[in-house]
């Protein structure tokens, strides 16, 4: 009996991932055919829909738009995401629940309904569109996940090594400093992470926010396929999910995956 559960549980967990892989692996292989249409399984093998990519200035400027906002967005969600969950944590303050309730909220709304409230924000505020108003767009979706991975990470923390390190005399910015901040490295990281990706992409919300001159890239693919759908679009997709392959495999040389999501990665006795 013992064996056969072993056998069925190997057997879901190989459907399951070749169910979550399907998608992926049939992008790439249409990002190879050799017609002009995306076809599956590929029609000869080619890479001439990546160098179309590459040659239309437009992708390249959307990428760099992306990029830019994604990292601009993890930084702040980080610094905006610690600030906020040690205030929620520590502090008693007017409008603590109301906060709390609004952070809880930004994952419930839709975020078609985020991007027409902040259009008309925009308009009202006399805001045009430029990378700073899709900025504040962003920062709405991805501060929220940076504040609870912040709680999560002070949640488990004991408070004994800091008032150690107080009571030795160690002024409160070096006992944050070499204390609090290591103890929620991995939570803050992961926060980072998960504003990048939201950011990088979002297409709802980016879609109220940008203009015909300034798209982010999900954007782009996706007014790209309302007039044409060759081989170019999984080409970008591939290129996204390789993007998104070498950011983990980055993550995981300098942090660790697991430490990130806060797996306890010690040897087991």
């Amino acid at each position: 009996m013992t064996r056969l559960t072993r056998v069925l549980g190997a057997a879901f967990a190989t459907l399951v991932g070749l169910f979550l892989i399907a998608p992926v692996a049939v992008t790439v292989a249409s990002s190879l055919t050799a017609t002009s249409y995306v076809t599956f399984p590929p029609q000869g093998i080619t890479l001439r829909w990546y160098g179309e990519v590459f040659a239309k200035p437009e992708f390249l400027s959307s990428f760099a738009l992306s990029a830019g906002v994604a990292l601009a967005a993890a930084a702040v969600s980080a610094v905006v995401g610690l600030a906020g969950g040690l205030a929620i944590h520590r502090h008693r303050f007017p409008g603590r629940a109301a906060l709390e309730a609004v952070l809880s909220s930004a994952f419930a709304v839709p975020t078609i309904v985020l991007g027409i409230g902040l259009l008309q924000w925009f308009a009202q505020m006399g805001l045009a569109s430029s990378p700073f108003t899709l900025l504040l767009a962003h920062l709405v979706l991805t501060v929220p996940y940076a504040v609870r991975l912040v709680l999560a990470g002070l949640a488990g923390l004991d408070r004994s090594a800091e008032k150690a390190a107080a009571g030795l005399g160690a002024p409160p910015f070096l006992v944050f400093w070499h204390v609090t901040l290591p103890a929620v490295r991995g939570a803050l990281i992961g926060g980072a992470f998960f504003a990048f990706i939201t950011s990088f992409d979002d297409l709802t919300v980016a879609l109220f926010v940008v203009t015909t001159d300034l798209q982010t890239l999900p954007v782009r693919i996706f007014n790209y396929m309302q007039y044409d759908y060759d081989p170019t679009v999984t080409a970008i997709g591939t290129l996204m999910v390789l993007f998104a392959v070498v950011a983990v495999v980055v993550i995981e040389r300098f942090v660790g995956v697991a430490k990130l999501f806060g797996a306890d990665t010690q040897e087991r006795s």
